[in-house]
């Protein structure tokens, strides 16, 4: 149910306050919510907890003779919090001329002569009309998260992103260009050094928070609350939800951590259409949601943001070490980390990292490109989707390609896809070779690889999608990888010289075992993965059958 808009009452004489809000409260409760105070200064503190709440004042009725501050006094006040509510002063028939001046200067909506008995002649239709002229322009206020900041900062750009990547609805408000957004940084008194902040919805404001704070306002579990734990998923993509999913099922106490948010890499996609039993295809984001909501459903925790800086073995028990100083303990670890998108190094890109250049989709930027120009660097499946999705956004997409096309690269339904998008165009054998601005990405030099002759183009966002990198430099040093950073498993590890260094056991590592026994690795993050979302979600189930193996035989 929605809140209802407010009447707000303020008058310093008790006697009077409670005879006019008995009379507005009569007429008007069904509607309206109405609150009262006889100290001014109360009122404007309420005002502004209000306005972070997402409350909506439709009329300030105030006394004008009150000894904190005048009434006209007190209605201009407020305005800079809600100007488009409705003010209406009551006062004496001394201060009448008062009265018909702040309708001039402070534009006051009307006046009230005390006494107005009856109601109905003389209170009523004046209040009609001040709320029916509301009420006219009145739309509901977002009830929700609310992030207020600049658009193209990287610090917004970093807090929308987690709030999307886990799926938590929230409102953008541009401080410098949207009403609302300007409103609500005047009525906390906000400077430019403050923002972006976060405005959750029972008012709490975060100032520049950071992810793990805003992870901890909202609720999200802190801290792991068993002392050991059957097995300890790292990484919560596909193959890592997969895990959790069937160890909880299982009746294994498990435990998900996950330094971003659920979904991975895949979690950034627009739209996986390969994906086995949807037809219609689905969004890394609605993939992710599915799947932690059934793996929580069977008692799984799950603790995000949270990254692991450490794991050390120690015969049965492993000890993984938080960047946060906890340490957890466990009999088997699974390694679903998965893979980070490859930096472009570029000149001029990193400075505008956040700022008009993305690595992935990026969906939460897509309507600040809004009928924009912009660019899509790479040739795989995840570029082609992306771009798809951005196309419903710009002016222009164009896809940027060093080959001569796409077809070694991209699924041909993406390609087909493309070819019958009139706003994408594929540029082949190009590439960027500088990006500019003025703190904000403004335009891009493009190179013909061939020729090397060079075009300077207006962009309003460039998305990267240049091949990924495993996330395991802070593995320990007896996992063993390939010379790409790859986690090495099963009968490969024996391939190692130095695998019998670190591998103790009498029996062959399982088949997604790592060189430290107990250590499983799955998904993307494994040397050798086909890198499908299905393909890891099969891995990730399968890894806790070798768990079961591994806890059996220990």
């Amino acid at each position: 149910m929605s809140q209802k808009p407010i009447i707000f009452l303020v008058d310093d004489d008790p006697q009077v306050l409670k005879a006019i809000q008995r009379d507005i409260r009569n007429q008007y409760r069904k509607s309206y919510k109405v609150m009262a105070t006889t100290s001014a200064n109360e009122a404007l503190e309420a005002v502004t907890e209000l306005k972070n709440n997402g409350g909506e004042v439709a009329l300030f009725l105030s006394d004008q003779r009150m000894p904190e501050m005048r009434g006209v006094d007190f209605l201009e006040a407020i305005r800079k919090v809600y100007p488009k509510a409705g003010r209406v002063l009551l006062t004496a028939y001394s201060d009448t001329e008062a009265a018909i001046k702040a309708i001039n200067d402070v534009q006051l909506d009307y006046y009230l002569l005390k006494p107005w008995d009856p109601p109905e002649e003389k209170l009523f239709p004046i209040i009609d009309d001040v709320l029916a002229a509301w009420q006219s322009t009145y739309s509901p206020v977002f009830k929700g998260v609310r992030v207020l900041g600049y658009p193209f900062s990287k610090l917004s750009h970093d807090i929308k992103d987690f709030l999307a990547a886990n799926l938590i609805p929230y409102q953008w408000l541009d401080a410098k260009n949207d009403d609302t957004g300007k409103e609500l940084v005047e009525a906390n008194n906000l400077t430019s050094a403050e923002l972006p902040a976060v405005l959750l919805e029972d008012g709490t404001l975060l100032k520049q928070p950071s992810n793990e704070e805003i992870a901890v306002s909202m609720g999200f579990q802190d801290k792991a609350k068993e002392d050991i734990y059957d097995v300890v998923i790292v990484g919560a993509g596909p193959a890592g939800l997969a895990a959790a999913v069937y160890g909880g099922s299982e009746g294994l106490k498990t435990l998900l951590i996950e330094r971003k948010a659920p979904g991975g890499q895949a979690g950034t996609s627009s739209r996986i259409e390969n994906y086995l039993g949807f037809p219609k295809g689905l969004s890394g984001q609605d993939l992710a949601r599915r799947a932690i909501t059934q793996a929580q459903r069977f008692g799984i925790e799950f603790l995000n943001p949270k990254s692991v800086e450490n794991i050390e073995a120690d015969g049965l028990y492993k000890t993984v070490k938080l960047t946060s100083g906890e340490e957890i303990k466990s009999k088997a670890i699974v390694l679903t980390t998965g893979v980070d998108y490859r930096k472009l190094e570029t000149k001029g890109l990193p400075d505008f990292t956040g700022a008009g250049v993305y690595y992935g989709a990026a969906m939460t930027e897509a309507n600040a490109c809004k009928d924009g120009n912009v660019f899509v660097v790479g040739g795989g499946n995840s570029a082609g989707q992306g771009a798809m999705y951005l196309s419903k956004f710009a002016k222009q997409v164009t896809i940027l390609i060093r080959k001569p096309d796409l077809s070694a690269t991209m699924s041909q339904y993406l390609i087909d896809q493309i070819a019958a998008t009139p706003n994408i165009e594929v540029r082949p054998y190009s590439q960027i070779t500088e990006a500019h601005g003025d703190e904000v990405l403004q335009q891009l030099t493009i190179e013909d690889v061939r020729s090397h002759d060079a075009v300077t183009q207006d962009a309003r966002a460039v998305f990267i999608f240049i091949g990924a990198k495993p996330y395991t430099e802070w593995l320990p040093e007896g996992v063993i990888k390939d010379e790409k950073g790859f986690v090495r498993t099963g009968k490969e590890i024996t391939q190692e010289p130095v695998w019998q260094t670190h591998w103790k056991e009498t029996r062959e590592p399982f088949l997604l075992e790592t060189s430290v026994p107990g250590i499983f690795a799955a998904g993307d993050v494994r040397s050798g993965a086909m890198n499908r979302v299905a393909s890891a979600v099969g891995e990730g189930a399968m890894s806790i059958s070798l768990v079961h193996r591994y806890l059996a035989d220990a």
